[in-house]
């Protein structure tokens, strides 16, 4: 079986891939931590000095959790220990101290948003779009931490209109909004990657180092507040059960707000 998660090193260049193409490289458990192995391995790493991270394929740079997933998660208990996994995955690409960059093609969705939006710099092809639409699909939330996230990229109109609306943002909105540093034709996302990370890597690395931890620290405030009962809300619902059942059966949801 092909791994799901690739790691090719090739100093001054690192490279990410999320490997689940047939599924729109829709993220598991595994690929979650083989992610945080991976992070784990660049700690000290001195000959890495910039790291890409793109998914397999031309139409997404990953679509999200894979929903099967959710069916273990039942209780607001659950929703917690979701959350938490999840963040400890995120976290671990946020964490990494060479600069990262994420090469976007087609979907970045959900937990792929996710990945996306922590990644120090983003590339993408014209038709790239990026969102949390789960007001519309699984009826779940974001934690604490994402939405500060988001409000620091994007702040709290177009956060909300977004989330509200369940809608995707364009290549060009994610532009103009500056999530996407730069448009590129479909199918060069990676290759314009490689090019600003290879200027990266001839830089300064404790340059580099100071600046995105002085970045990180000025912006760590908001995702410090305690979340827990919203998402213990939400994810403990009929509601989010629903979406669940839903999506997997390809019908739409019917919320009730319960």
């Amino acid at each position: 079986m092909e791994k799901e998660i690739l790691f090719e090193r090739n100093p001054p260049i690192a490279t990410i891939s999320l490997n689940r193409p047939r599924f729109h490289n829709a993220l598991t458990w595994a690929m979650y931590d083989g992610l945080i192995e991976i992070c784990a391995s660049l700690v000290d790493d001195s000959e890495v000095r910039a790291v890409i991270m793109r998914g397999a394929g031309a139409k997404a740079f990953a679509s999200g959790t894979d929903i099967a997933q959710f069916t273990e998660v039942r209780t607001g208990a659950d929703g917690l220990a979701y959350e938490a996994r999840l963040e400890r995955a995120v976290g671990a690409l946020e964490g990494v101290k060479q600069p990262t960059i994420a090469a976007i093609e087609g979907y970045a969705v959900g937990g792929g948003a996710a990945l996306a939006l922590v990644c120090d710099l983003r590339y993408g092809g014209t038709s790239a779009q990026i969102g949390v639409p789960i007001a519309r699909t699984l009826g779940n939330c974001l934690s604490i931490a994402n939405h500060a996230r988001l409000l620091n990229l994007l702040g709290p109109a177009i956060t909300k209109e977004l989330l509200f609306r369940g809608r995707l943002a364009t290549a060009e909105e994610c532009h103009r909004a500056g999530v996407l540093n730069e448009i590129v034709p479909d199918g060069q996302a990676y290759a314009r990657a490689l090019t600003i990370a290879e200027e990266i890597a001839n830089n300064a690395p404790l340059t580099l180092q100071v600046t995105k931890e002085s970045v990180r620290r000025l912006q760590a405030t908001d995702d410090q507040i305690n979340g827990d009962d919203l998402i213990e809300k939400v994810y403990g619902s009929a509601d989010f059960r629903e979406g669940v059942e839903a999506f997997l059966a390809r019908r739409k949801p019917r919320f009730r707000g319960m």
